[in-house]
């Protein structure tokens, strides 16, 4: 007796595409997770949730960053995911929807950046200023501001013109100079203490010879912007990548979604 066989029907649903979803925003799903972790770890730590009041400063808390970008990444990673593991269609236009919105946001800073970059730059010298008066009262912006003079190289303290965390920079915080070079602010002390400066410069001439490379003319903020400007084509690839990527992951979600239609439509 010849047995019978099914043809099975093949599937609208693409596996590849669908895994490829899955499988990336897993990715991003756990490391969402993982820095949603370590912001509140560090909040936790530092006992913010039962002293809110400590919270004037929010902006500058890198705790708060962290907790911010943690669950942002952790949703969209969340709802992509899931949704192309269920082949949930629902989760996988909200997935796109924040991709759209997460594009717009980017393109709209980075217009707005370069139509106001003056008055941006104005901003980001009052953030940084404001950076250092509270550079005792958080420790997680010590430890920033620290990593970043010892560790980043271009705001590293051989090209910036100031150190905070030099002594004078969190006892009388009135001397400290913030917008401008310690060349300028020594050379105005010096006018100030001239004869005692001339003394101790002629027994320092005896004993070593000075070197004028150890003069650093330069403020973080100005070193950041040249290096900004010797870099603006990697960082302008950089930003072309991920917005390339974010529309590839639009683009993937819709297709999934028209093929788990076509798949119910089939059924039905």
């Amino acid at each position: 007796m010849p047995v019978k066989r099914y043809r099975r029907d093949q599937s609208e649903v693409s596996c590849c595409l669908k895994y490829v979803i899955f499988g990336f925003n897993v990715i991003f799903w756990l490391m969402g997770l993982s820095i949603l972790a370590i912001g509140v770890w560090a909040w936790t730590e530092k006992d913010t949730f039962n002293n809110l009041s400590r919270l004037t400063n929010i902006a500058l808390d890198p705790a708060f960053v962290l907790i911010v970008t943690g669950l942002i990444t952790f949703t969209i990673g969340f709802t992509g995911c899931v949704g192309a593991l269920r082949e949930n269609t629902c989760l996988l236009a909200c997935y796109a929807i924040f991709l759209a919105i997460l594009l717009l946001l980017e393109m709209t800073a980075g217009i707005l950046g370069f139509i106001f970059k003056d008055w941006i730059k104005s901003q980001a010298t009052n953030g940084f200023q404001a950076f250092i008066v509270h550079y005792r009262d958080d420790p997680d912006q010590q430890n920033l501001i620290d990593w970043i003079q010892e560790k980043w190289e271009i705001i590293k303290n051989k090209q910036c013109g100031y150190d905070v965390r030099k002594q004078d920079y969190h006892g009388d915080r009135s001397l400290v100079i913030y917008d401008r070079g310690c060349l300028r602010a020594g050379e105005e002390w010096i006018e100030s203490n001239l004869v005692p400066v001339a003394g101790v410069a002629v027994g320092v001439a005896v004993l070593q010879r000075l070197d004028a490379s150890h003069v650093y003319e330069k403020g973080c903020l100005q070193a950041g912007e040249e290096w900004l400007e010797r870099n603006l084509l990697v960082v302008a690839g950089v930003a072309v990548g991920v917005a390339f990527l974010q529309i590839l992951g639009i683009c993937f979600a819709q297709n999934l979604r028209a093929d788990i239609y076509a798949q119910k439509a089939k059924w039905n």
